[in-house]
């Protein structure tokens, strides 16, 4: 059994990207970038576990991807790690941060290497150009770049972080602590993602599939005397509204649906339960703009949505207009982008003795297109 584990570091905001994708959800062909790098630790050496360390919003997504174990992280890398390091019960763990993308196999084997040479084993670059501190050079043979990913001793890690001080690097903690440090050859290929440009400097990382993703939902409510009606976020001049928990707005549940089935994210009760006080008569627009934020976040673009809704009443030719404009700004795409259509059931059912609404929609997604972020121009 091996005696490593490894953890890898992605609960930071990212705020050096500045994109409205995180960095470790940008998709390199057909995954997340997160999972590529995971798989890449995968089969280059054999961990006992691998542990993602994250937010726990993005853990519920990561979930779908792969079976590894997660931890919801702190407010610093410090404290994301102090977190990771719970669930660790090896005699050696490997840490590295998401945004170390393309670190080549080789330099992995060589870390593992010498694990038992040092308290803590660094990769590390020689600096070639001159440098100066407080307006002085100084000698740049005496320096180095530290890289990730970093092998301790799992004990003297963790005791090395029980304090209030700020490390940037687990090589400074265990140095403090009075732990060994040893350096072995890093490499150029193993660059971190910090600012867009830098992904020009990372060719492990491919440009983004062209496949299109389709979801598909559907809901129904059935009507309340006495409650206002919204339909696609829009009030409906009828003296009756729906049944729900929230305001009951059944087009936007049903879309919510079709978004979160199209990114392999579960469904509107896993994210909004009615179980929930904090989503009691809430306005189902926000739950939508909530969504969708999450999508974009997570490495996701709105194509276009279709939906019909079947009505015997109320009358909604009226409003379909209206129902376009607002569902399309909440969706961030254009107007032509989302069509409404609205239908009658002829009399038959449910809905045709006039007892409720049902909603079908159709949600297309496809990968967010960052190739133009190395220009700085996103899209």
């Amino acid at each position: 059994m091996s005696q490593i584990t490894l953890i890898l570091l992605s609960a930071g905001s990212a705020t050096r990207f500045k994109s409205r994708v995180k960095k470790q959800w940008l998709y390199s062909d057909d995954i997340p970038l997160w999972l590529q790098v995971a798989k890449n630790f995968e089969h280059a050496a054999d961990f006992h576990d691998i542990i993602i360390v994250s937010s726990q919003s993005e853990i519920d997504a990561m979930r779908h991807f792969a079976d590894y174990s997660y931890v919801t992280g702190g407010d610093s890398r410090q404290a994301s790690l102090r977190n990771g390091l719970k669930r660790v019960d090896t005699p050696f763990v490997m840490v590295s941060d998401i945004a170390r993308c393309c670190v080549p196999k080789t330099m992995i084997g060589r870390i593992i290497d010498a694990k038992e040479k040092a308290d803590c084993i660094v990769p590390v670059l020689p600096v070639n150009d001159t440098l100066y501190f407080d307006g002085e050079p100084i000698d740049r043979e005496r320096t180095k770049i530290i890289q990730t990913p970093q092998l301790s001793r799992t004990e003297i890690l963790k005791k090395a972080l029980e304090t209030d001080t700020i490390f940037t690097d687990d090589s400074s903690a265990v140095s403090a602590a009075g732990g060994t440090v040893r350096f072995v050859e890093g490499s150029a290929a193993a660059h971190k993602l910090t600012r867009q440009e830098d992904l020009s400097k990372l060719p492990c990382i491919k440009p983004p599939s062209s496949r299109n993703l389709v979801g598909y939902g559907i809901d129904i409510h059935p009507f309340e005397a006495g409650k206002p009606m919204k339909l696609c976020g829009v009030t409906i001049d009828v003296d009756y509204g729906f049944k729900a928990h929230s305001d009951g707005d059944v087009a936007i549940h049903a879309l919510i649906d079709a978004l979160l089935g199209a990114a392999g994210m579960g469904d509107i009760g896993e994210l909004y339960p009615d179980t929930d006080e904090r989503y009691r008569n809430t306005d189902s627009l926000r739950l939508l703009n909530d969504t969708v934020s999450r999508i974009n976040a997570m490495g996701l673009s709105i194509g276009n949505i279709d939906m019909t809704i079947m009505a015997q009443a109320p009358k909604l030719l009226p409003y379909k207009s209206k129902m376009r404009t607002t569902l399309s700004k909440a969706l961030g795409i254009a107007p032509n982008r989302v069509n409404i259509k609205a239908t009658t059931a002829e009399k038959l059912g449910f809905v045709g003795r006039k007892e409720g609404v049902t909603v079908h929609a159709v949600a297309n997604l496809f990968y967010y297109d960052w190739k133009n972020l190395r220009n700085g121009q996103e899209k």
